[in-house]
This record gives structure tokens, sequence and C-alpha cells, in this order.
């Protein structure tokens, strides 16, 4: 594994889980996506459907497609915003709660069974070099923008 580049071990780790992810979802008659969607919304209060995307990392119109899809199935349902009359709270129905604790628990089996694997000590400096990364990238520290 000492010759593949980080970028390769990033990514065909980062396929496995989604593959892992979305056969479980299957199951459930859902998808990955549609579960990190449902994590990602307050169970509560709903979420500003303008600070989703950010939160989960996404595009807007890849967000908006799912956000339709969860809509037609009924996990979630659209509210105007008290706060803002222009916008939109996006909120779990009984149904969507119900899809988002299962997704929890599928989240939190996966960790659990790495935790099991792996020593505090690896998982630390696995989060450690995921940092550095992260903020190496979202600093720009790699690649000039005028490149």
């Amino acid at each position: 594994m000492k010759d593949k580049t980080i970028d390769y071990i990033l990514r065909t780790t980062w396929l496995s889980v989604q593959k892992m992810y979305n056969e479980e979802a299957a199951k459930f008659e859902s998808t990955m996506a549609t579960g990190f969607t449902l994590l990602s919304i307050d169970p509560e209060k709903g979420t500003p459907s303008t600070a989703l995307g950010p939160k989960m990392g996404m595009e807007a119109t890849s967000l908006s497609r799912i956000l339709k899809t969860m809509e037609e199935r009924g996990l979630i349902e659209r509210k105007p915003n008290p706060d803002d009359g222009r916008g939109v709270i996006i909120s779990l129905t009984e149904f969507g709660r119900g899809k988002r604790d299962l997704s929890r628990e599928r989240v939190l089996t996966f960790n659990e069974a790495i935790r099991k694997n792996v020593t505090e000590e690896q998982l630390n400096h696995f989060y450690d070099v995921a940092e550095v990364i992260n903020d190496m990238i979202s600093n720009k520290k790699i690649y000039n923008q005028n490149d």
C-alpha cells in the first residue's frame, strides 16, 4: 500500500464506504445520499434550505434533486421560514424521522466496527491527517489559484 498515492487511498476507501452504505440503504429502498441528507436535517426544528448544502458540502443542484425525491417519498416537507419570508425550512416527516433513525444506527454501527479494529492512537492519527488535508485544500496550499 505504501507505493500508492494518498489520493488513490482516499478515493478507493471512500468508494468502498459509499458502496457499503448504498448496499445497506438499498435494503430500505433508499440511498446513501438520502441517509446523509436525513442526518443533516435538524430532527426537531428543521434546517433552512440555504444552510443544508454548505452543511453537507454539496452543490445546490445536486441537493435539489435529492430533496425533490425525498419530498416525493414523504421523508421531508418544505415550510416557509418564519424568520425569512423568502426562505424555506426543510423538516422531517414522521416517516423521515424513522428513516433518519435507521441511517443514524448504520453510521454508528460502522463507527463502532472501525473503533473495535483500530487503536485510539491510529484513529487520532487518521483524524490529524484528514484535518491537515482539509486545511491545505481549503486554504489553497496545494495548488496556486493562478495556475
